[in-house]
């Protein structure tokens, strides 16, 4: 009698909110986060434990009206870029002499947030106190009721922010019996099994290619930053969507082989307790 085992699963789900959260506490965090980095980079600090210790009171001080935990979330935000910044330095990839944080992102832990998917509503600990937001949500969603929830990252993006959340659930896997690989490549996708290969064409580079110069074209023809920004950002989002698009199709047809070979049990979808 075969033994069952459970695999913890992790996904991040992004939702986006009804509503936009201040800008500046995104500014204050990028200034926190940066100011974290000049001072592991100038100590050679990648330590979390080390800078939380060196820093935290003095932030915690000066930014007395934030809620505490995000003088912790950005310890532990420059920590890792920091540490993916040797990384590349000692590589010869790092394009810069000291590691910079400009992205319009905050780390959230529990203490930050409260997702509730029962009405579909995020509260957010601001220094202006718990502000709640609404967030739009699918059918893809609805699979995270009963999920453990984890951290998450808020992430602005021109006028719309987002909640990024991780989320995690243990799962009953069945007896493996066979395997099946897959190889992504550059314009496709290859699957081996113990019968055979079998390739899907995705033609990515030529998409990729095909819109960099259409966005180079704009770039060149349009005079008007608002105009521009606008028309750009419409074939970013064509761009994207067609390459989703490929890979969705493609990823369903690997499913359907697997399953229909029986290469794992594990494919089964999960039963909710």
């Amino acid at each position: 009698m075969s033994s069952k085992r459970l695999e913890t699963v992790k996904l991040t789900a992004r939702f986006k909110l009804d509503g936009k959260v201040d800008e500046s506490l995104f500014e204050t965090y990028k200034a926190i986060v940066n100011e974290l980095l000049d001072y592991a980079h100038s100590k050679g600090i990648t330590s979390f434990k080390r800078l939380k210790a060196e820093k935290y009171h003095e932030l915690r001080q000066r930014y007395s009206k934030l809620p505490s935990h995000y003088i912790y979330t950005a310890c532990q935000m420059a920590c890792s870029i920091y540490k993916s910044f040797r990384k590349l330095k000692r590589k010869g990839k790092a394009k810069s002499d000291k590691p910079m944080f400009n992205k319009d992102v905050i780390m959230l832990d529990d203490h930050l947030f409260k997702l509730d998917l029962e009405n579909w509503i995020v509260r957010i600990s601001t220094p202006n106190g718990r502000i709640g937001f609404k967030v739009l949500h699918g059918e893809y969603h609805e699979k995270f009721r009963d999920w453990k929830i984890g951290q998450a990252w808020l992430v602005k993006k021109e006028d719309e922010t987002y909640l990024n959340v991780v989320s995690s659930k243990n799962v009953e896997m069945g007896d493996c019996v066979d395997v099946i690989g897959v190889d992504v490549n550059e314009n496709n996708v290859t699957i081996a099994t113990n019968q055979n290969f079998i390739t899907f064409v995705t033609r990515e580079r030529m998409i990729r290619t095909a819109y960099f110069l259409k966005r180079r074209k704009i770039q060149s023809k349009i005079r008007c930053k608002r105009v521009k920004a606008e028309v750009l950002t419409k074939y970013r989002d064509r761009e994207r969507n067609k390459i989703l698009d490929i890979y969705h199709k493609i990823a369903n047809e690997i499913v359907k082989i697997a399953l229909k070979n029986e290469f794992s049990n594990s494919l089964r979808k999960p039963q909710r307790n």
